[in-house]
């Protein structure tokens, strides 16, 4: 309605920051996101009333808030088209407008609608903090100035965001999946959320193939969340995890998600990709029964359809696993002097694991005691301080 989203923001905060003032003395109103819409417009109708601005397009503006002031909840959904059937996912399109870099359009959404702080944003983007922060805020004024009409796309329009939509929702289930900062290992709120939009893109997408390859993905990790944690919410790494935790109905609807995207011929996608990797995970009823030589080869295709460091990390980890942590460890030395990766924790993590496997000890603790230090998540900095402090017995054991 203000036709600038930096602006609809302040806005939106500033009503929240009323309520929070208000509703303790007067009690929650009946329909809370009414009363929030209100309370918005009435400060935006305000500010423009302050500003004098007397241009014919305020003032023009300022009729269209005054005539929408009294608008229910329901009166604003039905303006939408509300083909996308969830108010997150429709704020999702409208915000990944294709005359934003496909970077900004990510990083925006992320902030605003996701859920994800700059800090957690720069992580799931391996770049500076101020680089995100930079991209937010061009990504605000570009799309005040361009005066773009905040509505849902239709057709090849919504087709085209639908990328970005989906990038947004797995880093949004990333984040929740191990988080970057904080004293819990997981968020499953976020997971939830990522979960559930998931499902809903798989309907109105139902072609796709990377709409089901990516729900396939997010299906198949949330099974084990309950194996991830122990008894006091420290975090239990993969090949330790009870499998018995794993929740066998998620397992079946990844799998079937995952064969609707092979069926519509996406196999080779990353999500696809990714997901297939997932299952095979899930369809091992020990970690020694894992079908290593399989995920090493996924990930050899994994790299070709999308080259990145931290992709080329993880199939170190495989090749580890499925030909000895020599291979794995020869891998993971040729990303030491990546740029991308030299405040990425688990380089130093995963080259930690290989060099301890190696009985190269010394070398072990010095890299788990690094990416200690490199983490911002105090359940993930005890887990690989607790594995440097075993290095230093072994050593002296030795």
């Amino acid at each position: 309605m203000v036709r600038d989203v930096g602006r609809a923001e302040e806005l939106a905060q500033d009503a929240l920051v009323v309520a929070l003032e208000k509703w303790p003395e007067t009690g929650v109103p009946d329909n809370p996101g009414a009363w929030l819409m209100a309370t918005a417009k009435r400060r935006a109708i305000d500010e423009l009333r302050r500003g004098k601005l007397l241009e014919r397009k305020h003032e023009e503006l300022t009729h269209e808030l005054e005539s929408l002031q009294g608008t229910a909840a329901p009166d604003l959904d039905a303006a939408l088209d509300d083909k996308v059937g969830d108010d997150l996912l429709r704020l999702m399109f409208v915000s990944c407008h294709p005359v934003l870099p496909k970077e900004s359009r990510v990083a925006l959404t992320l902030r605003l609608l996701g859920g994800l702080t700059t800090e957690e944003i720069a992580r799931a983007f391996l770049v500076p903090v101020p680089t995100v922060a930079q991209r937010i805020v061009r990504a605000k004024r570009t799309l005040a100035e361009a005066n773009v009409p905040f509505e849902v796309p239709e057709g090849e329009e919504l087709a085209a965001r639908l990328s970005t939509v989906l990038e947004v929702i797995y880093l949004v289930f990333n984040e929740g999946y191990s988080a970057t900062a904080g004293d819990d290992w997981l968020r499953p709120a976020l997971c939830e959320d990522a979960l559930r939009l998931g499902r809903i893109l798989a309907g109105l997408a139902p072609k796709e193939p990377e709409v089901h390859g990516l729900l396939a993905l997010m299906e198949i990790q949330s099974s084990r969340s309950r194996a991830r944690v122990g008894p006091k919410g420290e975090p239990v790494l993969l090949l330790e995890q009870n499998r018995a935790l794993w929740d066998p109905l998620l397992i079946r609807r990844g799998l079937a998600a995952l064969e609707r995207a092979d069926a519509l011929g996406g196999a080779q996608g990353p999500y696809a990709l990714q997901a297939a990797i997932a299952a095979c995970h899930a369809r091992a009823r020990t970690a020694e029964a894992t079908d290593w030589t399989h995920i090493a080869a996924l990930y050899e295709v994994l790299t070709q359809v999308v080259p990145s460091p931290v992709v080329e990390l993880n199939r170190a980890v495989a090749h580890a696993m499925a030909f000895g942590p020599e291979a794995g460890l020869a891998i993971v030395d040729t990303l030491t002097s990546e740029p991308a990766l030299q405040d990425y924790h688990l380089l130093p993590s995963v080259r930690g694991d290989l060099l301890s496997k190696l009985d190269r000890l010394d070398e072990a603790r010095v890299e788990f005691e690094r990416a200690a230090a490199l983490t911002e998540n105090t359940r993930e900095q005890a887990l690989l301080l607790a594995r440097a402090a075993a290095c230093a017995r072994d050593t002296g054991r030795s």
